[in-house]
This record gives structure tokens, C-alpha cells and sequence, in this order.
């Protein structure tokens, strides 16, 4: 959807979202994304999660346990 026409219809734009994301295109290019609540909550909830794999995560701390001492000698 236009920019313009977003703007001449906002009410129409907030109806669409609860369907699905909006994506409002200025010059052709999308310069914004309309959500609903629910949307918006999902992907904030999604982004609070670990950023790690956890699976890298069990490797790392595994590492650290069987080469911990030699991390530290190189160090220093």
C-alpha cells in the first residue's frame, strides 16, 4: 500500500493489520510496517530470548570447564 493511500486510509490500514502485516511503500521502497497488538507482542517476546544457540552456549561452558586453566595461562 501507498504511503498516500495509508494516510487517506488509516482506519482501512488498521482493519488490514489484524489480518496480517502492512506494509506501507513510499516511492516503491516500503518505508514502514503496520502490526497488530498481538503481532508486535509476539516479536518483542521473540527478541527478549536468548541471542546464543543454546546448543553453542553448552559448548562454550563445556570449553571452559576442560580448558579453563589453559584460556587463562594464554592470557596472561
Amino acid at each position: 500500500m501507498s504511503a498516500t493511500d495509508a494516510k487517506n486510509k488509516f482506519g482501512q490500514v488498521l482493519e488490514m493489520a489484524q489480518a496480517g502485516p502492512v506494509h506501507v511503500q513510499k516511492n516503491g521502497r516500503d518505508v514502514a510496517v503496520v502490526l497488530s497488538p498481538e503481532q508486535y507482542a509476539r516479536l518483542q517476546a521473540a527478541s527478549a530470548g536468548p541471542r546464543v544457540n543454546p546448543l553453542v552456549q553448552k559448548l562454550h561452558n563445556d570449553s571452559l570447564k576442560r580448558w579453563g586453566r589453559v584460556y587463562e595461562a594464554l592470557a596472561k
